[in-house]
Parts: C-alpha cells; sequence; structure tokens
C-alpha cells in the first residue's frame, strides 16, 4: 500500500491501473458502498470501512457520525475518503420525522466528518462525497448539466446544503468531489430490485403520465465513476454521475417490461402514489434529464451507456446467478 500522490494527468477509469492506495468508505456495507469495497479490494488497494458503534476487526474503524469523532489509529493514513453514508431516502413513506431523519443524516454528519478530515495530519488527498440530481428539482425536458444552478423542493434544499456541508475539508486543500448521483440500477438493491415483482407479475406501468425525464447509472458504472473520481485529479466540484443516456418514464417503463418479457400496462395514477407515498410522490414524479458533461470532457467511458442493453445484462446476470 502507498500512501503518496494519487496518479495525476491520466483519464483512465480503470482502477487496476492505479497506485495501490488507502481508502476510508462510510456506508461500506450498503447497496453502493458494498459494491465499492468489493471494487477497491479487487484491484488492489487497502480499504477502511468507516463502523458505527465500535470497530469490527480488521479493515475497520469506529465513526461516531453524531460527534464526528474517528478512531485515528484503526483509520491510519488514507488517500482517499468516499463519503456515501446515509437515510434511505425511498425506504418509508415521508412525514415530518422522517425528512428531518433524511436531512440530519446527511447535512450535519457530512459536516462533523469533513471538519474532522480537516484536523488530519496527514489529511487525506480527495473527498468522494455522495449528492444527488435531486439537487436540480423538477425541472421538465430541460437538459441539465453540473452548469445548471439548483432547483427548489425538499430535495435540492438537502442536496445544496449537502454538498456545502463539505466547505471544512475543500477549505483545507482536500480535494472534493460532490457526486450528483441518478437512480442506481442494479437487480441485487435499490429502485430497480423493488421494481422486479409487480413487474414479473405483470403488475408493472407508467408513473403519472410518464414524460417525466429519469436519469441512471447502473452499479457497476457508479463504482467506476467513484474510481475515476478519486484517480483523475481534475475533477473537483460537482460531478453528475448518471448514463449519457436519460429516458422517460414510460420509455423506462417498456425497456423493463421487454426484458422481463412482461406487459407494462397499468399506470399508477399521480394521485395513487401521493395517497401512497405523501410527499415522496413529488420526487417520483419530478423530472431529471441529465447529461454527465465533466464525466464525458475527463474522458470516463460508460460500460453501460444505454438502458436497454444494461437491463438485458443485468437481468440476464441475476438469472444465471439465481440459476434460473
Amino acid at each position: 500500500m502507498a500512501s503518496g500522490p494519487l496518479a495525476a494527468g491520466t483519464a483512465s477509469a480503470n482502477l487496476d491501473e492505479m497506485p495501490a492506495l488507502a481508502i476510508a468508505i462510510t456506508g461500506a456495507s450498503g447497496f453502493i458502498g458494498s459494491a465499492a469495497v468489493q471494487h477497491f479490494e479487487r484491484a488492489g488497494h487497502k480499504v477502511v470501512r468507516l463502523v458505527r458503534g465500535g470497530s469490527r476487526g480488521a479493515g475497520t474503524a469506529a465513526w461516531d457520525p453524531a460527534t464526528g469523532e474517528l478512531d485515528r489509529p484503526g483509520l491510519g493514513t488514507v488517500d482517499a475518503i468516499i463519503h456515501l453514508a446515509g437515510e434511505n431516502v425511498a425506504s418509508k413513506r415521508w412525514s415530518a420525522a422522517r425528512k428531518k431523519a433524511i436531512a440530519d443524516s446527511r447535512i450535519p454528519v457530512t459536516e462533523r466528518l469533513c471538519r474532522r478530515l480537516a484536523a488530519l495530519d496527514p489529511r487525506p488527498r480527495v473527498l468522494v462525497s455522495a449528492s444527488a440530481v435531486g439537487i436540480y428539482g423538477d425541472r421538465g425536458d430541460d437538459l441539465i448539466d453540473e452548469a445548471s444552478p439548483p432547483g427548489t423542493g425538499f430535495l435540492a434544499e438537502v442536496a445544496r446544503a449537502w454538498e456545502e456541508a463539505t466547505r471544512p475539508a475543500r477549505d483545507a486543500g482536500i480535494r472534493v468531489v460532490n457526486l450528483r448521483i441518478g437512480v442506481v440500477l442494479d437487480p441485487c438493491g435499490g429502485a430497480l430490485r423493488l421494481m422486479l415483482l409487480p413487474f414479473r407479475l405483470g403488475l408493472g406501468g407508467r408513473l403519472g403520465h410518464g414524460r417525466q425525464w429519469f436519469s441512471w447509472i447502473s452499479r457497476e458504472d457508479l463504482v467506476r465513476v467513484i474510481g475515476f473520481a478519486v484517480e483523475h485529479e481534475p475533477l473537483a466540484g460537482p460531478v453528475l454521475a448518471v448514463s449519457p443516456e436519460p429516458v422517460t418514464n414510460s420509455v423506462f417503463t417498456k425497456a423493463l417490461g421487454r426484458a422481463l418479457h412482461r406487459p407494462t400496462v397499468l399506470p399508477v395514477p399521480a394521485t395513487a402514489l401521493r395517497l401512497v407515498f405523501g410527499g415522496m410522490a413529488d420526487e417520483m414524479l419530478a423530472s431529471y434529464r441529465c447529461c454527465p458533461t465533466r464525466l464525458l470532457a475527463a474522458g470516463f467511458t460508460f460500460r453501460h451507456p444505454q438502458l436497454a442493453s444494461c437491463l438485458q445484462r443485468q437481468l440476464a446476470a441475476g438469472l444465471a446467478g439465481s440459476g434460473a
């Protein structure tokens, strides 16, 4: 393991080409974090999982989100921090208490972590911190990229404050990349896993009118984007982590139905969504037509740029893995 400078001046998205690094990850047991851990470890990097409630053996270090306290000896000297921790936005119906929990798990937690990172000696050279396309608010058919201003709404306000909470790290000279992540697709978890059962039963359909735009990324590409952000020193600030091919909800619905060989004729009315999900329904119906301008300009190559082939490959792999 080397804790020296990160490789500079290259645009490779292949983590195997990087020198061995020490990388600490929050949210390492989650849907994205667990895949990131495997990705980095396969490439020969040392991974330290930042865990709540005390260290759990080799490869872990205690981290208290309520205070920002880090187990300094367990953490050691790290080259990069990947910050993915936060309450699942879509796991429960939104209430005032739920919205507060979503915000509190991101904004003050991130600020405390960044203040601790700023005080380290030596400091990590880069922080890759999760954010979300929700920062843009509902933008209809507008094509959005990193230069577009933030929008309005609950998720937009949370994401804007979430990114601002990384300022202590940035002010301390740490290169900060705020990954504005779209809907992450993989049959093992996240939104796609929740959709599979109703779609397989022939109960899938578009949400509302279906014309709202849907910015997505495969989980495999997302962990590669994270690695690219660690390695590629020119990247800093907001970076959209989405496929270069956004689709409408109607197109997504049809593509998933075709991949599963099931009909998709039962639309879900907006009123029904609001009845079941409360305020979250407005975010589910919001339109995000995003282009990953900065990634493309930096030379990142997507393995899954097109939705139909991505779904077909993922679902075929899932069936093979299950023995079906």
